[in-house]
């Protein structure tokens, strides 16, 4: 079996998988492919990749030679017209977003796995790509708003006067809030911290953050880290106390996304308008429409003297460490899907390959992408 790994676009630095993942495929009796450059932004060189014994092909050969394509971002147009129609590709492709080229992968005959699809259990905490990348993006969110931050972040006692810590508030604790949280913390900045979900509570006050509390949310227990639809009542009540808690925050960092659906709206552009001027605002939501109704995503915006970076892709700034723990994650997963021969063994009894599988024998075969495919399809 080949796998071929392909270079991203110029807006993304990492790679699937770095050498030394390459050099275990081998041991699992795969062949590996690569295209030219595919790791240099992650600092590997194609040298690197041929002394772990891959073999260097141009990117044509790879497409349509290769059984397993790793690409992190969706195949372009182009590409799909060279890949062989029983290829296996495997990535992270927001298939509930992008349903529309998975009808068009479907057609083509091709296998999808989107990892971000993976169901978030125990087993498969070795191949979750989402909890991996978006500690990093909580991590840098905080590092990014403190070096546009016109102060310091903690407090500074010196002959000239004193100085008072930088309040930070964070929306959301998941992998990325938790990160963004500590991360602040050791900084020294003060940090409170807002969830719909009571249960994280206690992991936001063992990092030293104050909890928010609105009460009656929704159950999000099983939504894997996401935020839930809720009440009209409830969203009252959470406007209201993140109003109150913005108004005093100097950085704002905003991490709250539903499955398959536009970012819930938290800071209207009333709210930005009464933080203080030189405020930062870090909307990790920003490519699902974002958290604040001011950001854009892949852009600084600056209103009112307020600072809001849309910026959903953080993790592709530390593209060494983000591509290292990414390419562990892919070779978990690919172990599920390679026999003992080295061939593919594609077992749909396993659960983790049947729920990261989007698209199978001409079908879209994920319930979750199918439901909205046939929804979309009925209202036009």
């Amino acid at each position: 079996m080949i796998i071929g790994l392909l270079k991203e676009t110029e807006t993304e630095k990492r790679v699937s998988i770095l050498p030394d993942v390459a050099g275990n495929l081998l041991k699992l009796k795969a062949e590996v492919w690569f295209e030219a450059d595919a790791g240099l932004n992650a600092f590997q060189t194609n040298n690197d990749y041929v002394a772990a014994g891959a073999f260097l092909k141009s990117r044509s050969e790879i497409l349509s030679g290769a059984d397993v394509l790793l690409s992190i971002h969706p195949l372009s147009s182009t590409d799909l017209v060279a890949v062989k129609p029983t290829a296996v590709v495997v990535g992270v492709y927001q298939p509930l977003f992008n349903f529309i080229s998975m009808t068009h992968w479907a057609e083509k005959g091709m296998t999808t796995f989107s990892l971000d699809m993976l169901p978030r259990t125990t087993r498969a905490q070795a191949m979750d790509v989402l909890s991996s990348q978006a500690n990093i993006a909580g991590y840098k969110a905080v590092l990014v708003a403190a070096s546009v931050f016109p102060k310091y972040f903690p407090m500074l006692m010196t002959a000239a006067g004193s100085i008072s810590p930088a309040k930070v508030l964070v929306i959301g604790a998941g992998v990325a809030g938790l990160q963004a949280i500590a991360t602040a913390k050791r900084l020294g900045a003060v940090v409170e911290v807002f969830d719909t979900r009571a249960a994280s509570k206690e992991e936001v006050m063992s990092l030293g953050a104050k909890f928010v509390e609105v009460e009656g949310a929704a159950d999000a227990s099983k939504a894997g880290g996401y935020a839930v639809e809720q009440t009209e009542e409830y969203k009252l009540k959470q406007k209201q106390r993140i109003h109150e808690a913005i108004v005093k925050a100097d950085i704002v960092i905003t991490t709250a996304q539903i499955p398959g659906k536009k970012a819930p709206l938290l800071i209207t552009k009333t709210m930005v308008e009464e933080m203080r001027k030189g405020s930062i605002i870090v909307d990790l939501a920003a490519a699902t429409g974002g958290n604040c109704e001011v950001t854009k995503n892949n852009e600084t915006v600056v209103h009112h003297g307020v600072s809001i970076i849309g910026n959903s892709n953080l993790p592709s700034t530390m593209p060494a460490d983000a591509s290292k723990l990414y390419g562990k994650n892919v070779f978990n997963f690919l172990k599920l899907i390679i026999d003992a021969e080295g061939k593919l063994n594609l077992n749909f009894e396993d659960d983790l390959v049947k729920g990261a599988c989007i698209t199978h024998a001409k079908k879209i075969v994920n319930d979750r992408v199918n439901e909205i495919v046939n929804k979309t399809a009925a209202t036009n």
